[in-house]
């Protein structure tokens, strides 16, 4: 019997191609500042700015070369008053391989908070 291609089990990704949160972060507040820059808070275009701002963390992730890392993205977009927001997570995963990054973007008028999950797929 023949089998093409190789083996693509791996235990732990390369040091190239692991998931770094510093330049995860980088798309994420370069991100939130293209689309969210000199904004006002609008209730009906919010949900239109959150999914178009995870779609694009997603797809800019995927180009960074993370190779065999699924991507998880939140984006929550609001009204700026005054108020505070608690916001929280919880995952299971492997420590070694796995991480996360969100940064805040603030104006006067909008809080939008980012977060990005890559999770490595053995």
């Amino acid at each position: 019997m023949e089998v093409d291609g190789e083996n693509t089990y791996m235990l732990r990704p390369n040091f190239k191609t692991k998931f770094r949160p510093a330049v995860a972060k980088d798309v994420i507040r370069n991100t939130l500042h293209e689309h969210l820059d000199g904004k006002e808070y609008n209730s009906e275009e919010a949900s239109v700015w959150t999914k178009t701002i995870c779609d694009e963390i997603k797809d800019k992730l995927k180009e960074q070369g993370f190779d065999r890392y699924k991507f998880i993205v939140q984006v929550v977009v609001g009204e700026q008053r005054g108020e505070g927001v608690k916001m929280g997570c919880r995952c299971f995963w492997d420590s070694d391989t796995d991480n996360y990054v969100r940064d805040v973007f603030m104006n006067d008028t909008i809080f939008c908070v980012a977060a990005a999950f890559g999770v490595f797929y053995y």
